[in-house]
């Protein structure tokens, strides 16, 4: 729509949050209007031809510009709702409320435009910011010139699409565009025209037309030539590569303005003219981690040779061998590596980015040479000097003065060499001069460090303040320390010995070729090889060590765990009402304080609240109950929550609440579960102190502030139950009872109760009381019984319960009794007794409430049932007693988002997917019946209360009830929003609770304790009926939720049911938004793009689009998830937002505290606020099964203790897609919430943390609040995520982003980023090499005779030495995560409960799982560094209750774990055959049981994890399913898992797209199967394995080409080529043994070498795929490499039939994977599955 078919303000217009447009509508949030004034205050501006009075300041700008129409009133809800919520937070208020406060405005106009500004600063630039920031400045000109820039730039981002992900791109358009703004403004003539200037574009569209489709049309050429991201990312522009294009001021000379699309910046790819790579080249090198991390290296690699050196002297300690002066000499040498080292990496450095050279950039490439010859030349400079030392030593004999004076002048030359690392130390030290240098724009600090590193816009500045550079140095000093005198004392310092002997060994029996002659070089080259490899990865064990321990202490300081269990939530929850008035309720005097003495003062106030110093509950039992009123609100509508989520029972839901002040009790009622058992332990005290005074026994009964609370609730309960409820006023009887309570009441008073009454009659008293409260909670009462109650009451009181003897008149004398018992008709109360309506609720839970009071003796430590609510419940109590920010009301907190990207999971369950089942008879509803059991006992029980008679109307009337009770369990939109809403339910309560007047709280209480049981369905909160109506609008204009759906225009075209469910969801859920992208045809073959947002109309009850903005095409350029979520967030509000994935949850409880977290980002942390605000996560997958578990393990150790520590100390948290909430301005400007360039940015959300980082954020890390999370459950799932995790962590190797990072961080922040992101993988990876080093190794040892001829002490010292080392690196690697969840569960469970949960795991194989998943990280790390092929592999988020078939599993592990199993177990089986070591059995097990154990875990875990998976029937059907697809050749439209061929081609994918150094790379690893053959003790043994290999080659061939030609019309000449083919192998092998030597051994043995060669062979034929695949060779690659398949096949199979064969294991198999209660329903569903069958 143009701007001039605009609708007036009259016409009814949708609106997102507030009705604008509108200024007299009935809106609860009428503080936006001094904005919208100001808006419309254009004043003297020119005028557009078309102007109305209802137009604003940005119309005014959209007519000049060119600006969408929808994209105008987006902007314009976004700037009024944000300078509305900001002027609602000044405090104190502004003076005139009906006016924007200039410094409301000022600030966001600074906060929004700060990186342009920065970016003009660094250009050198002068900003077209033309407004002074000093205040006597400020006009009415000044105001509304700053509204235009604010205005100006939220247009440009809301229109720029996909160029929101080059933010400096924004800037360059920016700064144009307010240019002519202020051309406009100053009315500039035009001097062609003579008229006023106009802006060099206009018209409708203009701005998206000619400034953003240029530009994204460039970017998507780019992305096409990118042939879907496998083309080398050197060869195309990504997102990184434009954006930095605008870091240089060629922009401005090669783009010009208006832009100019001759431009060779607009050049396509495969023209020479076009702009190349800007800022880096991305190539794919294992070299990067190198080049990005070689101060790491450099590192490792001194230390290794200077501890080499000093070892090889055999001294006790390194200290002793250094007074030797040849010792100090020799180590002197580290300096030739060092600068080889810096040799190779300048080398490195231009051979990757050379291409960035041109004639522009001149500079990089003449600095890249000479950087290269530097170093050559220190490496020349260094052996001179070097020479000249032991030249002159050894011309003098000795250590002369001279040959002294030779090595101090060596050390000065060294000395000029380290100069800029002394100065770097320097700068690291005094942080903050590093940063004013780096972050200063002068041109003579440019000058100074144009030597060591490139300028770039991004990556300066980062330097941490001194007291957070001291807490991560100390961190990595102690590491290093550990480290160092591990690898010397032992790795380096024992193998010294051995291999001295081994090097000194001469009379070594080759048994075949000796690759160094006279040397045993390569043997002791193998030995040193694992030895090495475990040198340079094990920083990472003992980092993980050290930040276990000190994520378990700062854990500690923060106050976490200090709830753990009931238990201790009742010895806490006195003080809960406290803390929430504390933490959660605003305290105007707390919040406009700051300083030292309020925040002494907070610390005190915590500390008396968290160790129970005072009594901060007494004040409850004031007449003032506003606090207490508030806290039963909130504590009752958690529980109310809890039950409407059905993680507890009604009964339960009684136990936990908090009732309101009724029946006339003085005390707080507390909940019923902390005063369980008190009453029965004061009888007890009162029955043990029976001549005990008043003040000895209430003494007693007091210091139980529950017991006190117990007694006095109980006494006044029943006295009000029996005086105004069940017994008639104005009888005989209650004057009686009024009597006996007012003597009761006296005695107390007076202190003489034990004086006067006997207190061995109590029990009997409560005896008849129990019965009397039993009998008043049935519904159906009997009155003579309850007659018969209260007179034996009546009786025990008067008779036994005064201590003096009475006589029979002294009672009635006193009114305790009937004054004329003669004319009293019947029994005494028989008609004296009202029982009340069985319809009056309240009474029956008051009741009920004393009646548990009364009776139960269980101290219900654990009466909660449902372990989520358990831990939910001590989670919420802990935090309320951790440090937080104060909470600000409602009206003053921060605003904020949730944006959720959604593509195409499931909104919610279907009837068909919750009643279809598999193959054992297991749908999905009866697995979440099993595995939630008690959850599911009380839906039915809801369901009941609401209506339902039998349980079959759940599938009738109460459908949707189940379809969301089985999705709130899933990992399902549904859950996600419906956690995400529990923010506004939140907000509008808290708003409630801060306007409410203590009048409205305590009525409002009053009404809700009667009807709370009645409105525990649906999604709306029996609170709301207390609300007063602003609640709502406050609420929606300080949160909204957007899912960002790009497929829902599409789905709702389609008539797809998830349509229906996303409009069902916004129907239930006010705040609720949804984006996505309409496609609309425009043509033939033209499509249109357009964002919508849409919400749900409650007045209209549809649908209704409120904004469409059109896009310049289509919107996925590059990774799915960023572009979606960068689509939909010019629909955000607010300050920050919350990214929230498809997978998540929240928790009423927590949305409380979200106003609370928002306060961080005010605080300082270190020398910054925060820019991202880290949440902890709790993983809700736990229970679904034992892979669940482990998931939930491995992830907790990471999303907790793990981010707790790279946030403080190490100061290097990044952002992982996890529920981090973001300063929504400060990212909107500098390249969104994530990148999205192909491939590269796979790992999108990480990026946001690099990004962030690199731009001087700060990431912090905050534990008390948390949001669920679910996880991966099934073995194929957590494989394939591994899996795009692991290939993602390359392509970050590769990115600009790490190689920055690695260089621009000071040292030991680069060793925590580098041991916490992509060092992790590489690590993983190196403890395979590490692997296959040392089992390759022996193998060499043992087949070519060094083992035999070594030493035997030497060699099995040595044996010894290694095994030892590899046990620790291994066995640790495997169990890290298990050792970090056991440190995270005893500081938050117990350290008994941690060692059961730690047994437990064990019992369930936990350590085959991380084996397994160390297994895939390693292969597909090392694959994609190698030859690339990284893509987004969909995991699915369902329950894996169905088995997978064996063909499934091959087909998913064959190449990453099952192969290289069978290769170390073939090692490890020809290593015991061969090594003279493995005669010893001890021996040999002691060295290989850790490769043993790698080996069946590789081969085992998919089927251990796998349901069903050791099922005997199963697995002869997965065999035979196996063979069909083995041979099935398929057709051409054949899929991979129904033909093998197809497969087998899919799994080279990865060699289309490798270079040549891959395939030359994978080509030498592939030789290694060919040293099989060389264990032949002679050439003719050899030469007959590859006769007979390929004699079997050929005969095969033969057969095949026989079978094709002959066996369906002349079969006979078949059988006949068989024959022949059989017979010449018959007489060749019969030769062999009559006319040479062999022996059938040999020959055997000989072939089975040729089998490992074969497999080596049929890789190498994969790489040279496109040059054999035309040539008839490749047909017969394809049928032996079939033939191989079907072997590892067999092989893989064939333990698990075993074992399928064993009675009794499936049953076992079942168990370690799933509950016991769900392992019971199996075995029942499959029984009676099979008797149906029968």
């Amino acid at each position: 729509m143009s701007l001039r078919q605009r609708p007036s303000p009259a016409e009814l217009e949708p609106y997102n949050i507030i009705p604008i447009h509108d200024l007299l509508a009935d809106h609860a949030s009428p503080l936006f209007l001094p904005v919208t004034r100001a808006l419309r205050a254009v004043g003297d501006l020119r005028k557009p031809p078309v102007w109305e009075p209802h137009m604003d300041l940005l119309d005014w700008l959209a007519f000049f510009f060119g600006f969408q129409n929808d994209n105008v009133r987006n902007q314009r809800e976004h700037l009024v709702l944000h300078l509305a919520n900001a002027q609602m937070r000044l405090s104190p208020p502004p003076d005139n409320i009906n006016v924007l406060d200039a410094a409301v405005l000022g600030r966001f106009r600074k906060k929004l435009l700060r990186n342009y500004n920065a970016w003009c600063s660094y250009l050198g630039k002068k900003s077209n910011i033309l407004i002074s920031d000093r205040r006597e400045a400020s006009s009415a000109g000044n105001h509304r010139r700053e509204l235009l820039y604010v205005s100006l730039f939220l247009l440009i981002w809301g229109e720029a699409a996909n160029l929101r992900f080059v933010p400096e791109c924004i800037c360059f358009i920016f700064d144009n565009m307010a240019m002519e703004l202020n051309n406009i403004l100053e009315d500039y003539i035009d001097e062609n025209t003579g008229q006023p200037v106009l802006p060099s574009l206009s018209g409708e569209n203009a701005f998206l037309n000619c400034v953003v489709k240029p530009i994204y049309e460039t970017i998507r050429a780019e992305v096409q030539s990118s042939n879907d991201g496998t083309a080398p990312h050197r060869v195309w522009r990504n997102y990184d590569d434009i954006n930095e294009y605008f870091w240089s001021k060629r922009c401005f000379q090669k783009l010009k303005w208006p832009i100019d699309l001759s431009s060779n910046f607009f050049v396509r790819s495969g023209s020479g003219k076009r702009v190349g790579k800007t800022g880096f080249v991305e190539q794919r090198s294992f070299w990067n981690l190198f080049r990005s991390f070689d101060r790491l290296w450099v590192m490792l690699a001194l230390f290794l040779q200077a501890a080499i050196i000093i070892a090889w002297e055999e001294k006790d300690y390194p200290w002793h061998a250094l007074k030797s002066r040849d010792v100090q000499v020799k180590v002197l040498t580290v300096f030739f590596t060092w600068s080889g080292l810096r040799f190779l990496k300048s080398l490195l450095d231009a051979a990757m980015q050379y291409s960035l050279v041109s004639r522009e950039t001149l500079g990089l490439g003449v600095r890249m040479v000479m950087k290269s010859v530097v170093a050559a030349v220190w490496l020349l400079i260094f052996g001179v000097f070097y020479g000249r030392i032991w030249s002159q030593k050894k011309g003098d004999g000795r250590w002369s003065a001279e040959a002294n004076r030779r090595v101090v002048t060596f050390l000065e030359v060294a000395l000029v060499f380290v100069l800029p690392e002394i100065l770097a130390i320097s700068l690291f030290i005094i942080p903050w001069i590093r940063n004013f240098i780096e972050e200063t724009n002068w041109r003579v600090f440019y000058m100074l460090s144009w030597w060591f590193q490139s300028r770039t816009f991004v990556g300066r500045g980062l330097r941490e303040g001194l007291v957070d550079n001291i807490k991560y140095s100390l961190f990595w000093i102690v590491v290093l320390a550990t480290k160092f005198c591990f690898s010397y004392f032992l790795q380096i310092k024992p193998m010294i010995r051995p291999t001295k002997a081994l090097w000194h060994l001469t009379d070594v029996h080759y048994e075949w070729y000796q690759i160094f002659k006279r040397s045993n070089k390569f043997a002791v080259g193998l030995l040193w090889l694992p030895v090495a490899l475990i040198y340079l990865m094990d920083i990472q064990i003992w980092y993980s060590i050290y930040s276990s321990l000190v994520g378990a202490g700062v854990g500690l300081f923060q106050h976490l765990g200090e709830i753990r269990n009931i238990e201790q939530l009742r010895l806490r929850f006195q003080f809960f009402a406290s803390a929430i008035q504390f933490n959660l309720m605003p305290e105007e005097q707390l919040l406009n304080a700051r300083g030292m003495t309020n925040r002494f003062k907070d610390a005190i106030h915590r500390l008396k609240l968290r160790y129970g110093l005072g009594r901060p509950y007494r004040k409850l039992e004031s007449i003032n109950q506003v606090e207490a009123n508030k806290f039963a609100l909130i504590w009752n509508e958690i529980i109310s929550i809890f039950r409407e989520e059905d993680i507890i029972s009604d009964c339960e839901l009684e136990l936990l609440e908090l009732p309101q002040y009724s029946w006339n009790v003085r005390v707080i009622r507390w909940p019923t579960f902390l005063l369980c058992n008190e009453l029965l332990l004061a009888l007890s005290q009162a029955k043990e102190l029976v001549d005990a005074p008043d003040k000895r026994l209430w003494y007693k009964i007091c210091k139980n502030e529950y017991r006190r609370c117990a007694v006095i609730e109980a006494y006044e309960s029943l006295k009000h139950l029996l005086l105004l409820e069940i017994i008639k006023r104005n009888t005989e009887e209650h004057s009686i009872m009024t009597v006996f309570f007012q003597e009761i009441d006296h005695s107390i008073e007076i202190e003489r109760f034990t004086k006067t009454f006997n207190m061995t009659v109590l029990p009997q008293l409560h005896t008849q009381l129990i019965k009397l409260v039993q009998l008043l909670k049935k519904p159906m009462k009997d009155p003579t019984q309850v007659v018969n109650a209260l007179q034996a009451i009546y009786e025990i009181a008067k008779r036994d319960f005064f201590r003096e003897k009475r006589s029979v008149e002294q009672p009635r004398e006193d009114g305790q009794a009937p004054r004329n018992p003669a004319s009293a008709q019947g029994l005494l109360f028989e008609n004296a007794v009202n029982l009340p309506d069985p319809e009056k609720e309240a009474f029956y839970r008051q009741v009920r409430r004393l009646h548990t009071i009364l009776t139960f003796r269980d101290s219900m430590h654990n009466f909660l049932e449902n372990l989520e609510a358990r831990r939910r419940i001590a989670f919420f109590g802990n935090s309320l007693f951790m440090n937080m920010p104060h909470a600000p009301q409602v009206e003053k907190m921060m605003a904020f988002s949730v944006l959720t990207p959604y593509y195409k999971e499931e909104v919610l369950y279907s009837k068909e997917q919750l009643r279809t089942e598999n193959e054992d008879g297991v749908s999905t509803l009866y697995y979440l019946q099993t595995i939630y059991a008690d959850e599911w006992k009380n839906f039915v029980e809801r369901m009941r209360r609401e209506g339902m008679v039998k349980e079959a109307e759940l599938w009738t009337t109460k459908l949707r009830e189940l379809r969301l009770w089985a999705s709130y369990r899933g990992q399902t939109l549904s859950r996600t929003v419906r956690g995400m809403m529990y923010y506004y339910r939140a907000l509008k309560m808290l708003a409630f609770l801060d306007s409410a007047s203590e009048m409205d709280i305590r009525e409002g209480s009053r009404e809700l304790g009667s009807m709370r049981r009645d409105s525990l369905s649906g999604t709306s909160s029996s609170v709301d009926l207390l609300y007063k109506g602003h609640e709502y609008g406050t609420a929606l204009m300080k949160y909204t939720c957007v899912v960002a759906c790009q497929r829902y225009g599409t789905q709702k075209a389609r008539k797809d049911p998830h349509a229906e469910e996303f409009l069902y969801l916004m129907k239930n859920n006010e705040a609720l938004r949804v984006a996505y992208v309409d496609e609309v045809s425009a043509g033939r073959d033209e499509k249109k793009y357009f964002s919508v947002l849409v919400k749900y109309d409650h007045q209209l009850e549809k649908e209704v689009e409120i904004y469409r903005i059109k896009l310049p095409g289509p919107l996925k350029l590059g990774e799915g998830k960023p572009e979606n979520q960068n689509h939909a967030i010019i629909f955000t509000r607010g300050d920050a937002v919350q990214t929230i994935d498809m997978n998540q949850d929240n928790y009423f409880e927590e949305a409380l505290k979200m106003r609370n977290l928002l306060e961080e980002f005010r605080r300082y942390y270190g020398i910054r606020k925060p820019t991202i605000l880290g949440v902890r996560e709790h993983i809700f997958t736990g229970s679904v099964s034992s892979l669940g578990r482990f998931m939930a393990a491995q992830e907790t150790s990471f999303a907790t203790l793990g981010q707790r520590v790279l946030a403080n100390p190490l100061k290097v948290r990044m952002h992982y897609g996890h529920p981090d909430v973001f300063d929504r301005f400060w990212f909107m400007t500098r390249g969104g919430i994530s990148k999205a360039s192909r491939v590269i940015n796979i790992s999108g959300d990480i990026f946001a943390g690099f990004n962030c980082t690199l731009r001087g954020g700060n990431v912090t890390h905050h534990e008390y609040i948390q949001v669920g999370k679910g996880r991966d459950v099934g073995l194929n799932q957590v494989s394939m995520f591994e899996a795009k995790v692991a290939s993602g962590n390359v392509e970050q190797v590769l990115s600009r982003d790490v190689y920055r990072l690695g260089h621009r961080l000071d040292f030991f922040r680069m060793l925590s980023f580098f041991y916490t992101t992509v060092g992790f993988f590489f690590n993983t990876m190196v403890v395979i090499l590490t692997v296959y080093a040392f089992l390759w190794g022996r193998l060499y040892l043992a087949l070519s005779g060094v083992e035999a001829s070594a030493n035997t002490e030497s060699n099995a010292a040595l044996g010894t030495i290694l095994n030892q080392q590899f046990i620790i690196q291994l066995g640790l690697f495997t169990a890290l995560p298990m050792i970090v969840v056991l440190v995270e569960n005893t500081l938050e469970l117990g350290f008994l409960h941690a060692i059961w949960d730690f047994l437990t795991m064990q019992l369930q194989l936990s350590s085959v799982f991380y084996s397994f998943s160390m297994g895939t990280r390693a292969h597909y790390f090392g694959r994609t560094i190698l030859h690339g092929g990284a893509k987004y592999r969909a995991t699915g988020r369902g329950f894996v209750v169905q088995h997978k078939s064996f063909a499934k599993n091959y087909r998913l592990y064959a190449r990453s774990h099952f192969v290289k199993a069978i290769e170390l177990g073939l090692i490890l089986i020809v290593f015991a055959t061969h090594s003279s070591i493995a005669a010893n059995t001890f021996v040999y097990i002691a060295m290989t049981i850790t490769s043993w154990f790698l080996v069946m875990s590789w081969i085992m875990a998919p089927f251990v994890f796998n349901p069903s998976g050791f099922d005997w029937l199963k697995t002869v059907y997965d065999f035979h399913n196996f063979l069909n697809w083995i041979w099935f050749r398929g057709s051409v439209f054949a899929k991979s898992k129904q033909s093998w061929e197809r497969w087998w081609y899919k799994e080279q994918d990865h060699l289309r797209t490798a270079g040549i150094w891959g395939k030359v790379l994978e080509i030498i690893l592939d030789l290694r199967f060919f040293f099989f053959q060389y264990g032949s003790t002679s050439i003719d043994h050899y030469l007959l394995s590859w006769i007979s290999g390929l004699y079997l080659l050929i005969a095969y061939a033969v057969i095949a080409y026989a079978w094709d030609k002959y066996a369906a019309r002349e079969h006979i000449y078949y059988r006949l080529i068989e024959f022949v083919v059989i017979i010449v192998a018959i007489l060749g092998i019969s030769a062999l043994l009559e006319f040479t030597g062999f022996t059938f051994v040999d020959i055997f043995t000989s072939l089975l070498a040729f089998i490992p060669t074969g497999w080596g062979l049929i890789l190498i034929a994969q790489v040279f795929r496109p040059v054999l695949q035309a040539t008839i060779l490749w047909e017969l690659v394809i049928s032996v490499a079939r033939l191989y398949d079907l072997m590892f096949g067999v092989i893989v199979m064939a333990p698990v039939a075993l074992l399928s064969w064993f009675p009794g294991f499936q049953s076992m198999q079942t168990r370690i994977l799933f509950n016991e209660a769900f392992c019971r329903a199996l075995r029942f569903r499959q029984i009676v599955k099979r008797k149906k069958e029968l």
